[in-house]
C-alpha cells in the first residue's frame, strides 16, 4: 500500500457555508497581539530561559508595543511561577499591560495558579483549556463528549468560583477547546458556548474564546471557515473576544491567521519568529508587517528589526532563518543585476516624484522602516550581480558616478572576481577593483606636465603636454576644440590614436577643496571603447589623468 494511503483528513468542514471572509480584500484594523513567547516559545526551547533573560524579553515585548503577554504556565513550572512572583512584587507590569497566565482544566493546577497571582493590581488573563479533538477523545481520554466538555465546566466554573471568593475584578477568563482543528465544529461550538454559560460575560469584561489550530490539519480557507461559523454562532458574540492561536505544520500558519482575521477573529496570539513546538507558531512579525505594507498600522513596532533579532537569538539559543519574512538578513537583498537595476532606478524615480508613497520594483516595503539599509542589506554584489547594483554600490558608498557603459564593463570585471573567489564583494572590494583598475591608471605612458594656451582665432585651445613613454620623456604641442581635446590631439602625435567617445565629469564633495572626477571612454582604431577614470582637486587634471588612464588600458 502506498505511504500516502494511510493519511487520511482528519478535519472538519461546518455544517452550513461560511464564506463572508473571502469577500473582503485586506485587514483593515489591527487585533489585538498577545505574545506566548514567554510560555508556548520558550516551552519549544531546547534550553529554556532563564529567569533574568525572560525579563528582559518582557521588556522588549512591552517596548515593541504587546498590550497582552502570556508570561507562562506557573504550575508547570517554578522558573515560571517565579517569573509571575517577580513581576508582581516588584510592580514590573505597566498599567495598560495585561498579563496571561495557562493552566489546564484542574482542581489542583488552577489554585497553584491563583496562588502565582496573588496581589497582582493589573489586569490578568487566566487562560484555561483541555482537548476537545475526535482524536483525542477516542485515542488519549478515552471519553464521550459529554465527558469532555464536563471538564471544560468544572474547569471554568473553578475560575470563577476562585475569582469570585477573592474579589479579584481584574481577572478574566479565556478558554480554548484545544485541537480545535480537529473537533467537529458543532461540537467545538457546544463545549465553548456551555463554558461562556458559566462565566456570563458582559461588553465590559469580556471573556476571550481561543480556536486554537493546535496542529494545522487544512488548508487555510478551511480554517477561516470554521472560524467564521464560530465567530456567527457564539453565544454573548458582543462580550466575547474570538482569538486565534495557530502552528505552522503546512507552514501556512501566517495565512490561516490572516484569513481568520477576516472571518471574524479580534485576537491573535503568537511569537516572534514564529518560534514554538515543531515547526512553531505563527509569526506575529510577519503577519503585522504585511498589514503595515497595506497602509495598515499594525500597533506594533519594530523600527529596529536587526536589535530585536539580537535579542531573540540570544536569549533562546534559535537562529533568525536569512530568509525569514522581514527580519532576515537577506529578505531585501538584490544580487540579480536585473534586480539591481530596476531597484536603483525605482528609488531614482521615487526620489524625483513622489517621495511619499513606496512602489519601489522588487521591494515589498522600505526596508529603512525596520533598521535596514540600502547601502548594506539591499544591493548586494556578487557573480550575479549587473550594472546597476555596482553603480549604485559606488555612488551611495563612494559618490562616483559612473556612466552606464562604464558600470557595465566594471560589473564584469566586479563578477569575475567574485566567481574566481566564490565569495560576495564587500562595497569596499567593489571600489578596489574600480580603482585598480580605471582610475589614474598607470602604463606606459606617465603624465608629467602640461598647460595651455588659446589658439590664434581665440575660439580653440593649444595644449603643451610632457609625457614619458616607456620612460623616454617627451613634449608634445596639440590643437583641439577644448582643453581634453588638444591633449588628445597632442597625444596622437605620438602615435596614440584614439576618439574621445564618451566624457562625463562631477565634484566629489561640496566646498572649494573638493575632488574631482572624470570618466573618459576613448575608441581604439577597431572602434571599441576603451574607458579611464581620472581624480584630482583640478577638475582638468583629473580629466587629463582619465584620459591618460584611458590610453594605458587601450
Amino acid at each position: 500500500m502506498p505511504n500516502h494511503v494511510k493519511y487520511q483528513r482528519g478535519y472538519f468542514m461546518p455544517p452550513e457555508p461560511c464564506f463572508d471572509w473571502a469577500k473582503k480584500e485586506y485587514i483593515e484594523k489591527a487585533p489585538k497581539w498577545v505574545s506566548v513567547d514567554l510560555r508556548d516559545g520558550n516551552q519549544a526551547l531546547i534550553i529554556p530561559m532563564s529567569l533574568e533573560q525572560k525579563l528582559e524579553y518582557f521588556k522588549k515585548l512591552v517596548e515593541i508595543g504587546f498590550k497582552e503577554i502570556e508570561i507562562g504556565f506557573p504550575a508547570a513550572s517554578e522558573t515560571e511561577f517565579e517569573l509571575a512572583r517577580t513581576l508582581i512584587e516588584n510592580d514590573m507590569i505597566p498599567e495598560d499591560v495585561t498579563i496571561q497566565v495557562l493552566t489546564q482544566a484542574r482542581e489542583h493546577i488552577i489554585k497553584k495558579t491563583f496562588d502565582a497571582l496573588e496581589g497582582c493590581k493589573t489586569p490578568v488573563i487566566i487562560h484555561v483549556y483541555n482537548s476537545t479533538s475526535l482524536a483525542q477523545r477516542e485515542q488519549v481520554f478515552k471519553r464521550d463528549k459529554e465527558q469532555i466538555k464536563e471538564i471544560a465546566l468544572t474547569g471554568a466554573k473553578l475560575l470563577k468560583e476562585l475569582t469570585d471568593e477573592a474579589g479579584h475584578d481584574n481577572y478574566r477568563f479565556e478558554y480554548s477547546p484545544e485541537s480545535f482543528t480537529g473537533t467537529e465544529p458543532e461540537y467545538a461550538l457546544e463545549v465553548c458556548n456551555a463554558v461562556l454559560d458559566v462565566w456570563q460575560p458582559t461588553p465590559d469584561r469580556k471573556a476571550i474564546i481561543n480556536l486554537p489550530a493546535t496542529v494545522e490539519m487544512s488548508l487555510p480557507h478551511v480554517f477561516a471557515q470554521q472560524v467564521e461559523y464560530m465567530s456567527k454562532n457564539l453565544k454573548y458574540r458582543d462580550a466575547v473576544e474570538l482569538s486565534l492561536h495557530c502552528h505552522n505544520d503546512r507552514g501556512t500558519g501566517v495565512a490561516e491567521t490572516e484569513l481568520g482575521i477576516l472571518a471574524g477573529a479580534d485576537r491573535v496570539e503568537g511569537t516572534l519568529f514564529g518560534n514554538g513546538e515543531r515547526t512553531g507558531n505563527t509569526d506575529l512579525i510577519t503577519v503585522a508587517m504585511n498589514m503595515f505594507a497595506h497602509g495598515v498600522d499594525p500597533q506594533l513596532n519594530f523600527a529596529n528589526m536587526p536589535e530585536l533579532v539580537e535579542l531573540y537569538e540570544r536569549v533562546t539559543n534559535m537562529k533568525v532563518e536569512p530568509r525569514r519574512p522581514y527580519a532576515g538578513q537577506l529578505v531585501f537583498a538584490a544580487f540579480s543585476g536585473s534586480h539591481q537595476d530596476a531597484i536603483a532606478k525605482g528609488l531614482k524615480w521615487r526620489e524625483e516624484h513622489d517621495p511619499e508613497h513606496w512602489t519601489t520594483p522588487y521591494l515589498p516595503i522600505d526596508p529603512t522602516d525596520v533598521g535596514r539599509h540600502y547601502e548594506t542589506d539591499v544591493i548586494r554584489i556578487n557573480s550575479q550581480s549587473g550594472k546597476g547594483g555596482i553603480g549604485y554600490i559606488l555612488e551611495q558608498n563612494f559618490g562616483y558616478v559612473l556612466p552606464p557603459k562604464m558600470r557595465e564593463e566594471l560589473s564584469y570585471a566586479s563578477k569575475d572576481v567574485s566567481d574566481h573567489t566564490h565569495a560576495e564583494l564587500s562595497p569596499e572590494e567593489v571600489n578596489r577593483i574600480f580603482h585598480e583598475n580605471y582610475v589614474n591608471h598607470e602604463g606606459r605612458i606617465e603624465l608629467m606636465d602640461f598647460h595651455f594656451t588659446h589658439a590664434e582665432n581665440n575660439k580653440a585651445f593649444k595644449a603643451f603636454v610632457t609625457v614619458k613613454i616607456d620612460g623616454d620623456e617627451q613634449d608634445v604641442i596639440g590643437n583641439g576644440n577644448g582643453r581634453l581635446d588638444s591633449v588628445c590631439n597632442a597625444m596622437e602625435k605620438l602615435g596614440l590614436k584614439a576618439h574621445i567617445a564618451s566624457y562625463s565629469e562631477h565634484a566629489m564633495t561640496g566646498g572649494s577643496d573638493s575632488s574631482a572626477m572624470a570618466y573618459v571612454g576613448v575608441e581604439d582604431p577597431n572602434g571599441k571603447i576603451v574607458w579611464g577614470a581620472g581624480e584630482h582637486h583640478d577638475i582638468i587634471t583629473a580629466s587629463i589623468k582619465g584620459l591618460i588612464s584611458a590610453l594605458n588600458r587601450m
